[in-house]
């Protein structure tokens, strides 16, 4: 089998994850000028812990901490915020909210319910854009991408905390969730750097809510996070031990939220008033008449709602009725949170504590089935609102330069990563869970001596053959030196960073040429998705390890009959060689390999059963050439000669990776 080999790469610092600047760049930074952002799906906040201090979120100029995440284009200069939220009723087609839903993920993601007409990106395959009207004095519809709406929103938070400063922000920390996958982190690392803002690091949301709590400080044990934002929803449980951090499991769906539990309020707010098919106008007058019931019954048990537009005057929604609205949403989380612990192997009562976050949690129903099911009342002494937004800022003033001591964090990885090798076969270098930041490498072999390139498939899922996975990118080696048949050396590095961005690289080792591509797909998998590529995994192992079977025996047929033609070639024609009757066998066996190789119904004792007959009749043949080529090569030497000549070969084949040819059986499609 190939060589690999794992690591886990300590940087020092906070976390000590290995951080995207080098220390040359960290050096350079301005202690107690780095910020950590919120950027939330119904809200956003920044906040600052500027020179060790506790941290505190930084509010506009009229006192407000919280900035609602919509952003307007409704009129001749975008508009974020508060003046934004009150022109989605005038404007409802101008107006963008939750756009954090839409990051990284393409048009077939797109599965919940929302206003805004979305279309795909003309040049970009993958990427959508968002459709916010036609320009002011008339011209092309504006279409902008979700990555564009979020750094509108970055870029005012930014301005916030220059102001509070008093000079130019240095760098941000800006948090997502749990469960976003490579594009949607990659995408929020592209809306900072839109906004100006230069991105220390990504940090998962409960993560920053552990920091915010001091869970450092607490000793060791198992800790569950459960974040329940406007639009995602993420539970995660972490290990505590001699001051490191260890995420065991994640999970949840970044496409649950707070929002869904307004749209089922206001679709029943619809029905109640009889509007069958609501305008766009009136179904944001419904959502936003929802979302105000939904905060005023978590404090009381009936309130009264009017919409004028719809025709609704005091009508009374009690806490029950809501409660028998949502409760199905809610089980979802409580369900994923039952996978999780099992993910972990941990049973709830082992907890040590469960912690809250973003503003749903805020809802009565949430608490008590939380509680219910840990066994534990969470805890909710920070406003849930603002605690991820403080532990963002902590790790940023760390970042920045700062003296704080810190605690170790390792996160996971949610879904494997591999190559796609020869016959459509999965190459796993990285396995789903592994921990990271992380180096995984691989050595590969090729596949004929006529091939000087490899082509590179990169892929993320569980599957066995790469048609079943998600497609990632694909990159060339070329200039790899022509030699025979397993003989070539590429190694092939796969670097997963501290926030979970890939970057993988081959070298060939004879020559040192090499290629790298930084994995940046343009949109990702949905948790759904994700859940659906585990499940199939599993449901479909039977199948899937029948079908690499098979594909691995084709491929090794195929390698031998390429040879056994090839030497055919060369020296068939000299009788004391191959003699005629054993050529005829050779050749018979060869057209039984062929035929094996057409067949469609045929399985791998079949493939297999050719290749035996073709390797035992050209055994004899392949053992007199080699023999020949021996004494070809030790003709007129000494027997010290022969010694230095093979000591040197032991040595080169050490340098190489360590393994013999014939044991390196992972083989990487190349060009020939």
């Amino acid at each position: 089998m190939a060589s690999q080999s794992l690591s886990i790469h300590d940087t020092g610092g906070l976390f000590q994850i290995a951080e995207p600047e080098d220390r040359s760049a960290k050096s350079r930074r301005r202690p107690g000028f780095g910020v950590g952002i919120d950027l939330g799906t119904t809200h956003s906040l920044v906040a600052i812990a500027p020179r060790g201090e506790s941290p505190r979120p930084l509010a506009d100029e009229r006192g407000r901490v919280l900035l609602p995440s919509v952003v307007s284009y409704a009129g001749d200069a975008v508009t974020v915020g508060d003046a934004a939220a009150r022109a989605q009723l005038e404007h409802p087609g101008k107006v963008i909210s939750s756009a954090k839903r839409f990051m990284g993920r393409g048009l077939e993601d797109i599965t919940f319910s929302h206003p805004y007409r979305v279309v795909p990106d003309a040049e970009t395959p993958g990427l959508l854009r968002l459709d916010v009207g036609v320009a002011p004095r008339g011209g092309e519809p504006r279409l902008r991408t979700p990555i564009e709406v979020s750094a509108e929103i970055l870029a005012v938070l930014k301005r916030r905390a220059e102001e509070a400063l008093g000079g130019p922000v240095d760098g941000a920390v800006i948090t997502v969730p749990a469960y976003f996958d490579d594009a949607q982190r990659q995408a929020t690392r592209d809306a900072g750097r839109i906004a100006g803002l230069k991105v220390y690091r990504l940090l998962a949301e409960p993560t920053a809510a552990a920091l915010a709590y001091g869970l450092d400080r607490g000793g060791e044990g198992l800790f569950a996070v459960y974040d329940l934002g406007g639009g995602t929803f993420d539970i995660s449980v972490l290990r505590l031990r001699g001051g490191v951090f260890q995420v065991i499991a994640t999970g949840g769906d970044s496409a649950l939220g707070g929002d869904d539990f307004d749209r089922a309020l206001a679709t029943e707010l619809l029905a109640r008033a009889g509007v069958g098919e609501p305008s766009q106008l009136q179904r944001e007058q419904a959502r936003l008449a929802a979302r105000a019931a939904k905060e005023a019954l978590s404090e009381r048990l009936e309130t009264a709602v009017t919409v004028p537009g719809l025709g609704l005057e005091g009508h009374v929604v009690t806490r029950a009725d809501f409660d028998a609205l949502i409760s199905g949403l809610v089980r979802k989380t409580v369900k994923a949170c039952r996978a999780t612990l099992r993910d972990a192997g941990v049973r709830a009562k082992e907890l040590d504590g469960v912690v809250m976050v973003g503003g749903s949690t805020r809802v009565p129903l949430v608490r008590a089935q939380v509680e219910k099911l840990f066994g534990r009342a969470p805890l909710t002494d920070i406003d849930p609102d603002k605690v991820v937004a403080d532990g963002a800022a902590i790790q940023a003033d760390i970042l920045s330069g700062s003296e704080r001591e810190g605690v170790t964090l390792l996160d996971v990885v949610p879904l494997s990563l591999g190559l796609e090798t020869m016959g459509g076969i999965v190459e796993k270098v990285i396995p789903r869970n592994a921990t990271i930041p992380i180096r995984a490498r691989q050595v590969f072999t090729n596949y004929s001596e006529q091939q000087t390139g490899m082509t590179f498939h990169v892929v993320q899922g569980e599957r066995e053959l790469a048609a079943d996975c998600r497609s990632l990118a694909r990159f060339e080696l070329k200039g790899i030196p022509r030699l025979p048949p397993s003989m070539a050396r590429v190694e092939v590095s796969f670097q997963l960073d501290a926030d979970a961005l890939l970057t993988v690289t081959a070298r060939e080792l004879m020559t040192g040429v090499k290629q790298s591509v930084e994995v940046k797909p343009t949109y990702g998998l949905s948790s759904e998705e994700v859940d659906r590529l585990v499940m199939e995994s599993l449901d479909s192992a039977g199948e899937d390890f029948a079908a690499r079977d098979l594909a691995e025996a084709r491929v090794e047929l195929g390698r031998v009959v390429l040879a056994v033609r090839t030497a055919v070639g060369e020296l068939g024609h000299i009788e004391r060689i191959l003699p005629t009757v054993e050529r005829e066998a050779i050749e018979a066996a060869l057209a039984g390999a062929d035929e094996a190789m057409r067949q469609q119904e045929i399985d791998a004792a079949g493939i297999r059963g050719a290749l035996k007959q073709l390797e035992r009749v050209s055994e004899p043949f392949a053992r007199r050439r080699m023999e020949r080529a021996l004494n070809a090569g030790m003709e007129g030497k000494s027997l010290f000669e022969i010694e230095e000549t093979l000591a040197a070969d032991e040595a080169l084949d050490e340098k190489r990776g360590g393994h013999a040819p014939e044991l390196v059986e992972d083989e990487v499609e190349g060009d020939r």
